[in-house]
């Protein structure tokens, strides 16, 4: 089973990430805030954006957001690409 193990945040909505088995690769927030839901809302927000942690393995903030390790995974782009 896939897990976050770390997190830095680059700036503009882009989020690096470390898997459990060694991938690393970055995340666009922005993809993420292209869609609608109640709990984004508050992403929109670079401030609150930055609060993002790390809680059993998954991408989270303080709302109550969630990102399962395991589509992060799918989803990051390779470091050396971004």
């Amino acid at each position: 089973m896939i897990k976050l193990i770390a997190t830095r945040y680059l700036g503009d909505f882009q989020v690096a990430l470390t898997f459990s088995d060694g991938k690393e690769g970055v995340f666009s927030g922005r993809d993420l805030l292209a869609r609608q839901g109640p709990l984004l809302e508050a992403l929109r927000d670079e401030s609150y954006f930055k609060r993002l942690f790390i809680d059993a393995g998954a991408l989270c903030w303080p709302n109550g957001l969630e990102l399962s390790p395991s589509r992060l995974h799918e989803l990051c782009k390779a470091l050396e690409a971004a």
